[in-house]
């Protein structure tokens, strides 16, 4: 391999890594909100009847 070659990899490699890094931090300090305060009654209602229908299937 030549030295450019070895440069380009290791700057996509920083790259590539830095940004999987950032993102881990990212979500350590600013974590996404999973209790919602409000849900829609309907909604769930909607969610509920939902689980006692059968499988949708496709006749092809």
């Amino acid at each position: 391999m030549s030295a450019g070659a070895i440069v380009m990899m290791i700057i996509a490699m920083v790259i590539v890594w830095g940004g999987l890094a950032a993102a881990i931090v990212n979500l350590r300090l600013r974590p996404n909100k999973t209790d919602s305060p409000y849900e829609d009654p309907d909604l769930v209602a909607d969610d509920i009847a939902r689980e006692h229908l059968p499988h949708p299937t496709r006749d092809t």
